[in-house]
């Protein structure tokens, strides 16, 4: 079982604390996982067994039809002389779910821990209902450094694992599938993708056409790093013989950010300071994910993979990400946190001298004194550019900077 030390962190500072602590991610991220390795250190902690409650609401043995069962099913197993903490994985599939947390909530001798795999479940009445009263612990799936962590003994290099995880993607699940038969990966993945286009998506918003729901996917799979619009891909598809609108179009894209399968870069106004309202990028929350959808196709352009790659490790390291615009030139990563703003360029390769001098010209014109970075697969040395330190991709995700 890989550690997921970061999202566990979390979980142990916030324990006890009067909030409900909210795990969203993509499926088979390892939610369930964290919730197993946070269970395991609060028995080390001298928590017992019969303080603990655990229910899995995708298991067939918990098939509670309203959130009034699921409320009664835990609160007969509490006892008001202890505390007690209860673990709700996947909540969404209970109707109403969010009115059983709030009553379990409200209990000051109950820790409330819940998953979910669509952010719908933070939208609307919970949010309302729940204001003010959570933490959301956003989940990625396997970091690089993660990924590497379950390859201990072997002879490969750093870089061919890297390599092999921009390929491969860093579901879970995936390192016993490699370890052991490397040719049911995409066996593997097409049963998590099914999953999330016909439960997450489809079902959830009676979605009809399935082919056009997944020509809109593979096109946006397909430009990830790039500036896309809904009308772009409508009008592509149209011509393809698939008439489709834009609102059509712009649907599916919500449905696919909830689902947490894509995540949208807004456009940042670097001089400006300020967020710019169109054309905006998307990346894949799983490379493998691409990979099997596109095919051979998917690695035919290294540059947003890498780009796709740096994106979600931003994401991980808690800051908000936004595509930046100096000027008529482009930022890759506009990267904010309460200490301000760090800027990165993304590049295959700069070996070229018109390439680098392309891709520190965005960085050198952004007019202020905030970290930069210019992140490349060049294995040669680290190297300073009047303040833009250029670094080895793999080296980045390894060590913070």
């Amino acid at each position: 079982m890989i550690e997921r030390t970061e999202y566990l962190e979390q979980l142990k500072r916030f324990k006890d604390k009067d909030l409900i602590k909210v795990v969203t991610g993509i499926r088979r991220c390892g939610k369930s996982t964290l919730f197993e390795l946070f269970i395991n250190y609060l028995k080390e902690t001298g928590v017992k067994d019969d303080q603990i409650i655990m229910i899995n609401l995708e298991d067939v043995d918990y098939n509670f039809e309203s959130y009034k069962e699921l409320y009664d099913y835990v609160n007969k197993k509490i006892d008001s002389k202890k505390n007690y903490y209860v673990f709700l994985d996947e909540v969404q599939n209970v109707p109403k779910f969010q009115k059983a947390v709030d009553g379990l909530y409200i209990k000051k001798n109950v820790d409330v821990y819940i998953t979910g795999s669509n952010a719908y479940m933070l939208s609307g009445e919970l949010a309302t209902l729940l204001s003010g009263r959570y933490i959301e612990i956003k989940m990625l799936p396997l970091s690089f450094k993660e990924y590497l962590s379950a390859f201990n003994n072997s002879d490969k290099s750093r870089y061919e694992y890297f390599l092999d995880y921009m390929k491969n993607g860093g579901m879970p699940g995936n390192i016993s599938i490699l370890q052991d038969n490397p040719n049911d990966l995409d066996t593997y993945l097409e049963g998590i993708f099914t999953t999330i286009v016909y439960k997450d998506i489809i079902t959830r918003n009676n979605i009809t056409d399935k082919m056009l729901l997944e020509s809109v996917l593979k096109f946006i799979f397909d430009s990830i790093g790039s500036p896309i619009s809904t009308k772009k891909i409508s009008d592509t598809l149209t011509s393809k013989g698939m008439s489709t609108s834009n609102h059509t179009v712009e649907n599916y894209i919500s449905a696919f950010v909830e689902s947490f399968l894509i995540y949208k870069a807004e456009r940042f106004d670097v001089k400006g300071k300020n967020l710019l309202a169109r054309d905006y990028k998307y990346y894949v929350a799983d490379q493998g994910l691409r990979s099997y959808l596109l095919g051979k196709k998917a690695g035919s352009d290294m540059g947003h993979i890498l780009e796709n790659i740096v994106y979600l490790e931003l994401l991980r390291r808690g800051y908000k990400v936004y595509v930046g615009k100096v000027d008529d030139l482009e930022v890759d990563f506009v990267a904010e946190n309460r200490d301000g703003l760090k800027y990165y360029q993304v590049a295959l390769t700069v070996r070229d001298e018109k390439v680098l001098e392309r891709e520190l010209k965005s960085l050198q014109k952004t007019g202020d004194h905030y970290p930069k970075y210019l992140i490349t697969s060049d294995m040669d040395m680290e190297a300073d550019y009047d303040g833009i330190t250029k670094i080895n991709i793999v080296d980045w995700l390894l060590n913070k900077e």
